[in-house]
């Protein structure tokens, strides 16, 4: 009986769409919190905290995958509502294949740094300095993705948008 009323709940309250915008922060502002938390173990010379920011680097790849699946659907869910450009959908899922192959690319390569650090063995330096180098730009790309995403239904932040009559009228 709980688990049904469960899923009614769920399918009345979030479609894939909705899971989608939910998940999506997560790559995005995970891997923005893991490069400072890899900043600040570099800073404070902390292997423990290195460390902790590959496992997070691991966990928010693992998580991007569910966000980049549900991006299909999304799509099928806006497409066809006022003010929702075909154009603008197809620039946010081809930087999403990008963002989410740059994602897995860290992911892999903090599990691998991890597994080959296991035993108590310290974090090299140069390891370190890759690691923040991959996270930089694949929070760059995960940001340029989120930006041309909230582009499709936040019709405000789009190049050469208009001013709302609201803000004009106080500058006047």
């Amino acid at each position: 009986m709980v688990k049904r009323k469960c899923r009614w709940m769920l399918r009345a309250s979030m479609n894939l769409t909705h899971l989608h915008l939910a998940l999506n922060h997560v790559p995005v502002l995970g891997t923005a919190f893991a490069l400072a938390l890899l900043v600040f173990g570099i800073w404070r010379k902390s292997n423990e905290l290195k460390k902790t920011a590959l496992c997070a680097f691991v966990v928010i790849a693992i998580m991007a995958v569910p966000a980049y699946l549900t991006g299909e659907p999304a799509e099928d869910g806006v497409e066809g509502l006022p003010g929702v450009s075909e154009a603008i959908i197809e620039q946010h899922a081809e930087a999403a294949g990008v963002a989410f192959a740059s994602i897995g690319v860290l992911g892999v390569i903090a599990l691998l740094g991890l597994l080959a650090l296991r035993h108590g063995k310290a974090v090299p330096a140069w390891f370190a300095g890759l690691m923040v180098i991959t996270s930089l730009t694949v929070s760059g790309l995960m940001a340029w993705t989120a930006n041309i995403g909230g582009q499709i239904r936040h019709t405000e932040i789009r190049v050469g948008a208009a001013p709302s009559t609201a803000i004009s009228k106080d500058r006047d």
